[in-house]
């Protein structure tokens, strides 16, 4: 199975007030480098065999600060950039709570195109293409990680757990969370959502000490044997 870390950037001045999109220039604070030398620290024992990042400043950082201590290159993928917000870009998140969109976007996202920007249905589709892709290229038994923008992360998720994209505003992507995701043949499975602990990924041993489904399905009995 090929595993997927999706790792959001670490905090930035503009993140959380102010819908920065993609506004070139935004590097991470010091609070966000902190979170991205924090999200290296808790991944430090799992196997990596590519980092993948968005093109935008502050996720190329936070990835950085993962693969510069594994003599790893950082590569770039615009599949992976934060949605087109067009005329939405740069502005006071407030402010845009106003507009009449606001609604489609919390409610019925899949019908939203931000003005003179992308349907957030196109960005799924770049985003998870990309990851189909990038499956192939690290192998059934590859393990790599993406740093990417909250609504890529979510899209993402919504489309391993089988969920239509009108539901993704109920996953949460925080800034430095990390969320693991296995592709199997037959589905994904998804390890860990939003997630700021230490992580150590099970070995093929030990999923099949904990009683592998052989009946067809590439799901474990009993829901798994765990990491412990």
């Amino acid at each position: 199975m090929t595993t997927l870390l999706l790792a959001r950037h670490g905090l930035t001045a503009l993140t959380g007030p102010v819908l920065a999109g993609r506004t070139p220039g935004v590097h991470l604070s010091d609070a966000g480098r902190d979170q991205a030398a924090a999200l290296a620290g808790r991944i430090a024992a799992v196997r990596l065999d590519a980092v993948v990042s968005s093109p935008l400043e502050r996720c190329v950082e936070t990835a950085q600060a993962v693969a510069g201590a594994r003599g790893l290159e950082v590569r770039a993928d615009d599949r992976f950039v934060e949605c087109g917000y067009g005329g939405w870009t740069g502005r006071p998140l407030k402010e845009l709570a106003q507009e009449p969109l606001w609604q489609v976007v919390q409610a019925h996202p899949s019908a939203a195109t931000f003005p003179e920007g992308e349907s957030l249905a196109d960005m799924q589709h770049r985003a998870v293409a990309a990851v189909r892709d990038w499956n192939q290229r690290v192998g059934e038994k590859g393990v790599y990680l993406v740093c990417s923008h909250g609504d890529v992360i979510k899209a993402i998720v919504a489309d391993a757990l089988g969920l239509h994209l009108d539901h993704f505003q109920r996953i949460t992507a925080d800034p430095g969370a990390l969320t693991v995701i296995r592709y199997a043949p037959l589905r994904p499975f998804i390890l860990r959502v939003n997630d700021m602990g230490e992580l150590r990924l099970p070995e093929d041993s030990e999923e099949k000490d904990g009683g592998e489904n052989i009946t067809g399905s590439d799901a474990a009995v009993g829901g798994g044997p765990g990491t412990t």
